[in-house]
C-alpha cells in the first residue's frame, strides 16, 4: 500500500511510465489503483518516430503487470518524508510476522 498511496500523491504531475516492451510514454498521471494501474491524460510517447502508430493517442489505460518502470519529476519527492514511510511500514511488516511466531 505504500506505493499505492505514493503514486496517489502525484495525481496531476506529469510522470514517464516506462512499460516491459521499451515503450515509454509520457502524461499527466490522472488516476492510479491498488494494483498500481495507471491512467494517462495528455500522452506523448518519448520515441514517436520508433512507434508513429501512437502519435494519435491522447488518453491510455496502462495495466500495473506491464509497467517495468515510473520516472518521476525530480522535485516531486520528499526523499526524506518517502525514507521515514518506508521505515515504518518495514517495521510494521515485521512485528507482523514476529506476532505470527509468538
Amino acid at each position: 500500500m505504500l506505493f499505492f498511496s505514493f503514486f496517489k500523491t502525484l495525481i496531476d504531475h506529469e510522470v514517464t511510465v516506462e512499460l516491459k516492451n521499451d515503450i515509454q510514454i509520457r502524461g499527466t498521471l490522472k488516476s492510479v489503483d491498488q494494483y498500481l494501474n495507471i491512467r494517462l491524460d495528455e500522452i506523448s510517447v518519448v520515441e514517436e518516430l520508433k512507434y508513429p502508430h501512437m502519435s494519435s493517442v491522447k488518453n491510455v489505460f496502462i495495466r500495473g503487470s506491464v509497467v517495468r518502470y515510473v520516472h518521476l519529476p525530480a522535485g516531486s519527492v520528499d526523499v526524506p518524508l518517502l525514507e521515514d514511510a518506508t521505515r515504518r511500514a518495514s517495521q510494521g511488516e515485521m512485528r507482523k510476522i514476529l506476532n505470527r511466531l509468538t
